[in-house]
């Protein structure tokens, strides 16, 4: 597998024969946009693959995966390029992103949302009519891969997972075929997909639930990194009476000097409280007031705002940068652990190795969902550990990677699994047996052998067939 065919010089090149049944396009190496074509957003990705196929319609899907089986290619799937587990070296990477329909039904408050689109569009859309998506903290990312993950986002202790939403998937499977999945058509692939992320069958689009949100209470508390020990310690006690209307995080942040900041944050490292309440804006107004009788932070933006505006919380980045994601479910927020976190978060003589340490509150509807609905598992924490660092050079990656190491290990007593969606790169691809309970993981391998028996979809989890 993983091998590019090369035609005899009085042949037509196979490929070529497969770009006169696409409506997209096939762009091989060479050519004048193999390198734009082949680029993910996180710039660290430096892949190569034998044959990319840009795709216009899920015809096409099935057409560039029927290609792969005839010339042994594993098959990378690429929307936007977050999270990427396994480069597509050698592969045929499908790119996606000209799938982007988004349609929005008021009257069921439902969506469908094909395989390219961007949660920004779907918000857009939703909102349009008075509905709400479960996108993630960035309107930037893609709606489906950030959803076969799970999809953890800001409304997620009130109305569940994004993976909990879907209704229906439309796939193409591993020998081309074109599906239907849902609770009555192949529930058995469908609760695979469910939380097994991409490596069973390629979406080509869902329909996912909607919900009646417009408007939202939601900011960020900034306080001053010196208190870092004591707020995780209140937000430990804060949270553990908030009701599912709330969904929260802390987060330790360590801050680059840029022009475009306030003087006050530039090159500063500082903790900050996101939160946004779902409820009430008066009550969720007096919840929050908790956080400035403690003490008076050092900014404060929360307000009540359009949903439109939810991605304003955390503020992710929109363009593409170089780094690296990691993190953990953790079994509980105690102080031996919150020590560990302030040593490992904020820089001890020496510049910062992560730009953000964040800790985010779990539990609530997420919680409530039985555990054997899909493949998705460790709904019972609470919290959760995503670290991440810039790594614009080979020498700043090697010190994230071994800063995040020597963290994560630091925290072994502590952490019961991990959330795919955080996960990056090889750590990604190799963290299966972490991401599921047993019987899921065993589940999801012979569900594997079923519809991909020859691991032709090897670029998400290392989930190899096993009947």
């Amino acid at each position: 597998m993983d091998t590019l065919f090369t035609a005899p010089a009085n042949r037509i090149r196979p490929e070529r024969v497969l770009e006169a049944e696409l409506q997209g396009r096939a762009i091989l190496p060479g050519d004048v946009d193999y390198d734009a074509a082949r680029a993910a957003w996180n710039l660290t990705v430096d892949q190569y693959p034998a044959l990319i196929v840009v795709a216009e319609s899920a015809d096409d899907i099935a057409a560039a995966v029927r290609y792969a089986n005839e010339y042994d290619l594993s098959i990378a799937v690429q929307a936007t390029g977050h999270g990427v587990a396994r480069n597509a070296d050698g592969s045929l990477l499908i790119i996606t992103e000209r799938l982007n329909e988004v349609s929005v039904d008021a009257t069921t408050q439902t969506a469908w949302v094909e395989a390219g689109v961007k949660w920004g569009a779907v918000l857009e859309a939703a909102q349009a009519v008075g509905l709400a998506p479960l996108l993630g903290s960035s309107p930037g990312v893609g709606a489906v891969g950030y959803t076969l993950g799970g999809g953890m986002g800001w409304l997620a202790r009130k109305y569940g997972l994004s993976i909990d939403s879907v209704l229906r998937f439309e796939v193409v499977t591993a020998d081309g075929d074109r599906l239907n999945l849902s609770a009555d058509q192949n529930p058995d692939l469908f609760w695979a997909m469910r939380g097994g992320t991409g490596a069973f069958a390629l979406v080509t689009g869902m329909e996912i639930k909607l919900y009646p949100v417009t408007n939202v209470y939601g900011g960020t508390l900034i306080y001053p990194a010196a208190v870092a020990r004591e707020a995780l310690q209140f937000f430990r006690e804060w949270s553990s009476y908030l009701p599912d209307e709330w969904t929260v995080s802390i987060a330790l942040m360590n801050l680059p000097p840029l022009p475009e900041l306030p003087p006050f944050l530039s090159g500063q490292s500082v903790v900050m409280v996101h939160g946004c309440y779902t409820g009430n804006p008066t009550i969720g107004m007096m919840m929050a007031q908790a956080w400035s009788e403690w003490k008076a932070p050092i900014a404060n933006t929360f307000n009540v705002m359009p949903f439109t505006q939810v991605g304003s919380i955390s503020n992710d980045p929109q363009q593409p940068v170089p780094g690296l994601s990691s993190g953990a479910w953790l079994d509980s927020l105690s102080d031996e652990l919150i020590d560990t976190v302030v040593q490992f978060a904020l820089p001890n003589g020496g510049p910062p190795a992560l730009v953000k340490t964040e800790i985010r509150l779990a539990g609530g509807a997420m919680a409530r969902v039985p555990a054997e609905t899909n493949a998705y598992s460790h709904r019972q924490e609470r919290f959760i550990l995503q670290t991440v660092g810039i790594t614009p050079s080979p020498e700043a990656q090697q010190q994230v990677k071994s800063h995040t190491v020597a963290f994560k290990s630091a925290l072994t007593a502590h952490i019961t699994g991990v959330y795919p969606n955080f996960l990056e790169g090889q750590e990604k691809y190799e963290a299966a047996r972490q991401a599921f309970d047993a019987a899921k993981f065993n589940r999801l391998r012979a569900i594997k052998a079923i519809y991909d028996p020859e691991n032709r979809f090897s670029h998400a989890f290392d989930l190899t067939p096993k009947a």
